[in-house]
Formats: C-alpha cells, structure tokens, sequence
C-alpha cells in the first residue's frame, strides 16, 4: 500500500507546473522585498504538521507570501552582488532536470546528460582557447569550483616532489587581496595559507609582482596562483599573460578565477583582456552569473582532466563499476559524488539559441555599462571611482555618508523599484551597479542614478 496518496500528487504537480509556467513568462517580473522572521512567522506559522496542508494550501502559501519575501534576481533593477538572470529556456529546463531523477556522477547512469552537458563545456573551454583535452564538470558554484582546482594543485605538486625526492609538502597559494572571499575560506578549509600579492594602480595582479612575492616566501612553498578574470567588487581582469608567465617560469599550477568574467570571453569588444587564459591550468566560470543559466551552476575545467581524475575519484567496492570503466565520470573532477545535472539547462538555452545569441547578449550588457559609466560622469553629483573593465561599475555619490547609502537602498527596496547596495573600498563607503541581465536598460540606469540627485 503506498504511504502517499496519488490523487493528492497529481494535484500538487498540476499546481507546481502551472506557478512554474506563470513565474516563468512573467512580464515584467516583480522585484519584492524581504520579511522579518517575526512577521513570517505571524503570515505563515507552521507548515511543516503531521496531517500536512494539502497542495492547494501548500501552493498559496508560497506564491502569495513566501515566495514574495524573495528578492526576484531576475529583476532588471537587481544592480548588487552578481544578479542571476537565466533566460527562460534555461530556467524551464531546470523543471526538467529536477523532475527527470537524473544521477549526473556516472556515464552508466546518466551518459545522455553527461554527453549534452561536455558540450556545454566544450563551448567554454574553446572561448578560452583551452586544448582540445581540456574537459571538466559544472559544480554548484565558484567556492567548490575553486577548491576542487586546488585540491588538484596540490595534490600535482606534492605527487611531483614526491616523484622528483625534494620532500617538499608546498602548503601556499599566491593571490591578492581582490580574489574572491571563496580563495581565503578554500585555503582554511585545506589548511593552507593565502600570501598576498600587492596589486598594480589599475588593480590587477601582475607577473612581476607575483615573482617578486614567490621570491619573498620561497616558490617552492607554492602550489598555486590564483588570478581572476573579472573581481566581484569592480570587476578587474588581472594580467593574465605575464602571470602564467611567471606560473611556468617557476612550474606553478596557473588558476583562473572567471566565476563572475569569464563568461566575457565570448564578447569580441573585450576579449583582449584575457589573453593569457589560454595557458590555465584549470578555470571556472559560473553560468549562472553571466552566461543566463539558474542556480547553481559553475563551470569547472582542467587543462589536463587526467589529474583531477587522480585527484577526485573516490573508491570502494560498490563504485568499481564506475571507476574501472573508461567512460567519463563527471565525480572524478571534483569534490563530492552525488551530483544533479546541472549543466542541463545551460545546454538547452545554448542549444535553442545558438551561440551568437548570447554574443550579442554580453555585448548589450557591456554597452548599458559604459553608458552607466558615461551618465555617472555627465551627472555632477556622481563620481566614477574606475573606469569599468567588464559590467561592474563602482561610484560614489558625492557628500554622501554611509547612513545616506543604506538608507537609499532601504528607499529603492521598500518601493519595489531596485536593489542596489553599498560596497566599501580601502575604507570608503561606495556603491556599484553589476549589469548582467540583458533586460537591465539604460532607462533603468538612468532611473535609479536621478533616485540619487
């Protein structure tokens, strides 16, 4: 006899799928703002009863409070952090993915997924000019993107001075202060140690000041480097091209941080600023920042699978079945076995849209930012702080107090109108606008700076 009644399932998908439907074509989406525990808790109560609420209570719950105490990352007025804007073939197929009780490990079980997903990855690892080897797996995000790459970098680096009889255990990793906060939190959890690299006047980490900091502390204490292809906070490209340079100058695993930028390698009008990527050891990108995927999706690819492999893959008895087969097992490339499909819906958008389609999405993101730019310099009481490399774009609003900055973005968010936050840099309080949705438009831009006058 089943635990659960088949009447009451059917109810609850047709109610999902129909929210789902709706929330998907939704035109315009709405922003919504978030609530305190208390009222919630006064609006909601408990949910979770031993005889249950039934679907259609359940449904109403979410859609008409919960889901409205959600800040909508869609919305082209979400300006902070790095929004998530998929496009709505890539959020439609996530409905798929979750209702298809796909095992995304293992070639035997999921070989279909795993095939469609390579190519997604494919595409990515050829805009970043990476051999015809290269290959990979997506994972949740840039964090378990970052420290699977550097598991590998270790583990390379001490199974080569195993091999070569130095006795070296090299327990550091280069990287300056605007790497992502996920570098610093890796190394604790690997138990190594960040040294820092000062940065150049445009704020990028250089090749000769990463040789100058190896030389301070011994590059043989040094597992890795880590650059970035577009910083969270302003969006800086470092010096690639001198960088790995210097990475096989000293034989150091080369890192590529393009969790939030990489995905601008697909637009010829900034591409220049990655030359040198073609060199990574291993490189992330999140589809889900820039390249209009949902969550959590992060592109995670190796120069030379091969060591990840030796790296990642977990054994036991039960799993011989997998790690004895020649097929590609996406778990043997990063941390953790048990994984969902998740490249799926970024394939599918690809795949219904062609690449050119999200070419010409990143460039219009790139143009709303220069014109962000131009406005902040045409307007007097603004006042660029960098001319933006990618779609981060950091001013400051003048004779402004960190109190005026909350309390404009408390404004923007009470009235449902966008979501902008303050940022801070060497002490100053700042705010920053990160266009990646391309229904972000230069009205928008326009609308949220006279908020401001």
């Amino acid at each position: 006899m089943h635990s659960f009644d088949k009447d009451a399932d059917h109810a609850a998908v047709d109610k999902v799928l129909a929210y789902a439907r709706e929330r998907l074509l939704m035109d315009p989406v709405p922003l919504d703002r978030p609530r305190t525990e208390g009222e919630l808790r006064e609006l909601v109560g408990e949910t979770i009863t031993p005889e249950g609420l039934g679907a259609t209570r359940a449904m109403d719950l979410f859609e008409h409070t919960l889901a409205q105490a959600c800040l909508s990352n869609d919305h082209p007025g979400y300006l902070s952090f790095i929004p998530c804007a998929p496009t709505r073939e890539a959020a439609a197929f996530d409905v798929v993915v979750g209702a298809s009780s796909i095992y995304g490990g293992s070639w035997l079980e999921g070989a279909g997924a795993v095939y469609a997903e390579n190519q997604a990855l494919r595409w990515i690892a050829d805009l970043a000019g990476l051999p015809d080897s290269a290959g990979g797996v997506f994972v949740p995000g840039g964090t378990v993107g970052n420290l699977s790459a550097l598991v590998v970098a270790r583990h390379t680096a001490r199974n080569r001075a195993k091999a070569e009889g130095t006795g070296a255990r090299p327990w550091r990793i280069a990287a300056t202060d605007n790497a992502h906060s996920s570098v610093v939190s890796m190394a604790a959890v690997m138990d190594a140690e960040v040294c820092g690299v000062p940065v150049d006047d445009k704020l990028r980490l250089t090749g000769d000041a990463l040789r100058a900091t190896l030389e301070e502390h011994g590059p043989e204490t040094f597992f890795a480097v880590v650059a970035t292809c577009g910083t969270t906070n302003f969006g800086v490209v470092d010096d690639l091209r001198s960088v790995a340079e210097v990475c096989r100058e000293y034989g150091i695993w080369f890192h590529v941080d393009g969790a939030y930028g990489g995905a601008g390698l697909a637009a010829p009008s900034v591409r220049d600023l990655y030359d040198g990527i073609e060199h990574a050891d291993s490189f992330i990108v999140d589809p889900h920042k820039w390249l209009f995927a949902p969550f959590d999706c992060c592109a995670l690819l190796y120069r030379d699978p091969e060591l990840a492999r030796v790296a990642h893959t977990q054994e036991a008895g039960y799993l011989d079945v997998l790690t004895k087969a020649p097929e590609w097992n996406p778990t043997d490339y990063s941390i953790g076995l048990t994984r969902r499909v998740r490249g799926l819906p970024l394939w599918f958008s690809l795949a219904v849209h062609g690449t050119d389609a999200y070419v010409k999405a990143i460039e219009g993101t790139l143009d709303v930012t220069r014109f962000a730019a131009a406005e902040i310099e045409r307007r007097d009481y603004v006042e660029l702080v960098r001319e933006p490399d990618l779609s981060v774009v950091v001013f400051r609003r003048l004779g402004w107090s960190p109190d005026d900055y909350q309390a404009w973005t408390d404004r923007l968010m009470d009235e449902e109108f966008a979501f902008v936050v303050p940022t801070t840099f060497r002490g100053e309080t700042l705010t920053r606008f990160a266009v990646v949705n391309p229904h972000t438009t230069k009205e928008h831009i326009s609308a949220i700076l006279d908020t401001m006058a």
